[in-house]
């Protein structure tokens, strides 16, 4: 089975237990033959698969409902993955949602680690530096890395905390991030677990729609 989460800069892949990803720029998903599973915030993209018959759009089984318009699909996706946790999506923004006894409770949208340290540089050069993700929330900081780095992650290390379900980490940064949130855990492959449950359960309707496209 290859899935496909599709975002603004690349396609990531999941083929079996191998990920990979190319390029939005460069690479030509028409190539490929076999059928794609795939989900995507890309508007450009969906406009040039739609009609594509191999490849089959997981956001049009999904149940909307519990969701606000504008929602990103990749989220929705890992939601419908989680009965009750926090979901912290660290990529160039970082994204939190709440489900709580299987229901979407809401989310909020943060700044990025890289994003945030462009900010502090633009500030003032003296403000130029990567974020210390081994600090010590619960002590004020007495150097200027510190003291950019506590007042960037103990705002999102409170919120995140603040609602008391366990937390899952996934996204580029989410190894970075376990080293504030130490009871969290890691699931790089959480939004293709969640594409694989929506497969699962709406897979009379996916059968119906392959016998479709072949007759």
């Amino acid at each position: 089975m290859l899935l496909c989460d599709i975002g603004n800069t690349s396609y990531h892949f999941l083929d079996g237990e191998f990920s990979f990803k190319k390029s939005v720029a460069s690479f030509n998903p028409l190539k490929i033959k076999e059928k794609v599973y795939y989900i995507s915030v890309n508007q450009k993209i969906n406009r040039e698969l739609q009609g594509v018959q191999n490849w089959i759009n997981l956001a049009d089984y999904i149940d909307m409902k519990h969701y606000y318009k504008s929602m990103g699909i990749d989220r929705v996706v890992a939601c419908e993955m989680v009965d009750n946790g926090v979901i912290v999506d660290a990529g160039s923004a970082i994204t939190v949602d709440v489900v709580r006894d299987g229901v979407f409770e809401g989310g909020f949208i943060y700044a990025g680690s890289v994003a945030m340290q462009q900010t502090y540089k633009q500030i003032s050069p003296a403000l130029s530096y990567e974020f210390n993700f081994d600090i010590n929330l619960k002590k004020l900081p007495k150097n200027s890395q510190d003291a950019i780095s506590y007042g960037y992650l103990k705002p999102l290390y409170s919120e995140v905390n603040s609602y008391k379900l366990p937390i899952i980490l996934t996204g580029g940064d989410a190894k970075k991030l376990a080293r504030v949130f130490k009871d969290a855990s890691v699931d790089e492959l959480l939004i293709f677990k969640g594409m694989q449950k929506i497969i699962k359960e709406t897979k009379d309707k996916l059968d119906k729609m392959s016998k479709k496209y072949k007759g």
